[in-house]
């Protein structure tokens, strides 16, 4: 990946409907040069999707919250039922698995107070191994992802 492919990367993650035209200008690069580029890019899976960022707050989604789980063991049958859990639920809008104390880091969002005990009760508390959960409300988000830094990694 070259200097080039960074930033038409870095453009297409602030905006994913920008014109093949636009991007050609703004990268520097023919239509058709540019166009071949981020094709590539697609069928190699350095693209993977496109989306569009919503806006919780205007979505009526108030509540942002972090939920740390410990499992009962570290056995392999232990963490897939756990992970295949986690990858049916649509409420789970992220889930790493983490070092330290804690095995995984959920990320889920809810209307309200109500709504993420809900959540909690009906859904999360059957997750399967699941020794212990800390739960962490977001009290305000200071930085939203957008993107990566691939114009500060293309110089490195």
């Amino acid at each position: 990946m070259d200097r080039i492919d960074s930033r038409i990367l870095s453009i297409l993650q602030k905006n994913s409907q920008i014109s093949m035209g636009r991007l050609s200008e703004q990268v520097g690069l023919s239509l058709s040069a540019c166009h071949r580029r981020v094709k590539m890019m697609e069928s190699d899976g350095r693209i993977s999707h496109y989306s569009a960022q919503l806006d919780r707050a205007k979505l009526g989604i108030e509540i942002q919250v972090f939920i740390e789980v410990k499992l009962v063991s570290h056995r392999r049958e232990d963490l897939d039922a756990f992970e295949e859990s986690v990858m049916k639920m649509d409420d789970v809008l992220e889930c790493h698995l983490i070092s330290g104390e804690f095995d995984f880091l959920i990320r889920v969002a809810a209307t309200n107070p109500a709504d993420f005990e809900r959540l909690h009760r009906d859904r999360l508390a059957d997750l399967p191994a699941v020794q212990q959960m800390k739960t962490l409300l977001s009290m305000r988000t200071v930085k939203e992802f957008t993107g990566y830094n691939l114009e500060a990694l293309a110089t490195n």
